[in-house]
């Protein structure tokens, strides 16, 4: 297939790795590099705040190819080498080590980076939740505490929270909103993840705003809330969302706004294209720009920009997906749950008390988002009126209808395996991968 004759991803992250495997799937013959800043090979991160956290899965266990596989891609791997500049004009990237790298197109794949609280970095105890060295560096962390406080109320401070207090820790959650996940649930659903984690014994101190981090002899000692509350921890977790990893891309001259700016076809410039948490492109049907932190977009969008690499013309205006996992409640949300007073939320399968229901949420007359709790069946059948109203507004672009896991679309299982259900792998490198770490 004609194409570049070179094309080269920063970074091997799941978005990266699937738009390598897209190139290859859709006939792409060229040469192929991708690069990485850390050491692992490509990896899974939903699993690293409940399986790997809790010990339950090995660190090989996440990663998402086996050595076989990435080597069939007839791809060079340089990996624990980040980015660090780009030139769009020539398309050269700049690594720490030194190298200069070069493609006829180049893809950015860098994704997030977690955000910190002032004077976090100085303390000892503080951490963050990212990389697979992060989660493993928070496990031994876990397992010389005893308390423990998370600030932050989104979906991974919740499943952090949950994982640790499944471990036997004594255990705070604190965020600004009334209740865990309030921001993306809305009050119904997230007031019932409430109860579910006090029944679990999670203290939940929520409608707080952190003042600070309190510490002794540079070790944290707890969190201390604007109302001059302390919460005694000997080990912290902030988990406050995460900024989009551009800053390598300072000085490019690339539009740089919450993310890399791309046209709806995940495009930034000339041969330079984004994918991924680090891609906040404009979305055709919602008439703005639009940037998804989760799984599921970053293996659809890979797809996209694949095909408009080759030569294809797709837009790309994907259906929304996630799911968290907390203690017993499996929760998959389509689209978009508004969370504002006049939202309309209607539970039309299940129980709420029973704890097992499907909701449909809508605003103005118009299904925006279905959120399924321990209900998957009933889940995937209700998302199709949720796809009934995403009609697709031009004949060329891509409405992405969201995988589920453990379904047929779900890209693990595409990949050779169930959610859950993951491979084992060969342990180290090896078996004729051409990896190549910096020097």
């Amino acid at each position: 297939m004609a194409g570049p004759s070179s094309v080269l991803v920063v970074g091997a992250s799941a978005a990266g790795l699937c738009t390598a495997e897209a190139l290859r799937r859709k006939g792409y013959t060229g040469r192929l590099t991708v690069l990485g800043g850390e050491l692992h090979l490509p990896y899974d991160r939903p699993p690293l705040s409940k399986q790997i956290l809790s010990g339950a899965w090995t660190p090989d266990r996440v990663r998402l190819r086996t050595e076989d596989a990435l080597a069939g891609l007839d791809a060079e791997f340089l990996l624990a080498d980040p980015a660090i500049g780009l030139d769009p004009a020539t398309r050269t990237v700049r690594t720490a080590s030194g190298r200069t790298l070069r493609g006829e197109v180049v893809v950015v794949a860098t994704g997030a980076r977690p955000c910190a609280l002032p004077g976090q970095a100085g303390l000892a105890g503080v951490h963050v939740l990212r990389t697979l060295d992060d989660a493993l560096a928070l496990r031994a962390g876990l397992a010389a505490s005893s308390r423990l406080v998370v600030v932050g109320d989104g979906v991974l401070g919740a499943e952090v929270a949950a994982t640790a207090r499944t471990l036997g820790l004594d255990v705070t959650l604190t965020g600004p909103r009334p209740a865990p996940m309030a921001g993306t649930l809305g009050p119904l659903v997230a007031n019932l993840l409430a109860e579910v984690h006090a029944e679990h014994g999670v203290r939940l101190r929520m409608g707080g705003r952190v003042a600070a981090l309190a510490g002794q002899d540079g070790t944290v000692t707890g969190v201390r809330l604007e109302d001059g509350e302390v919460l005694p921890a000997d080990i912290v977790v902030v988990a406050i969302g995460a900024d989009p990893a551009t800053e390598w891309l300072g000085g490019s001259g690339l539009p740089l706004d919450d993310g890399l700016v791309c046209d709806s076809r995940c495009r930034a410039a000339e041969g330079i294209y984004a994918v991924g948490d680090v891609a906040r492109r404009h979305d055709e049907r919602l008439g703005g720009l639009v940037r998804l932190e989760n799984r599921t977009n970053a293996a659809e969008q890979a797809g996209v920009v694949a095909a408009n690499i080759l030569g294809a013309d797709l837009s790309y205006s994907p259906v929304p997906y996630f799911w968290t996992d907390q203690f017993a409640a499996k929760l998959q949300i389509h689209g978009t749950l508004p969370t504002h007073a006049d939202a309309d939320v209607t539970v039309v399968d299940g129980d709420l008390a029973a704890r097992r229901f499907v909701a449909r949420y809508s605003h103005a007359g118009r299904v925006t988002g279905v959120l399924g709790w321990n209900m998957p069946k009933q889940t995937r059948l209700r998302r199709q009126e949720l796809l009934e109203t995403h009609t697709d507004r031009t004949s060329r672009s891509v409405l992405t209808p969201t995988a589920v896991p453990g379904g047929d679309d779900d890209p693990d299982v595409r990949s050779g395996h169930r959610a859950g259900r993951p491979p084992v792998l060969p342990h180290g490198p090896g078996g004729g991968l051409p990896v190549r770490p910096a020097s």
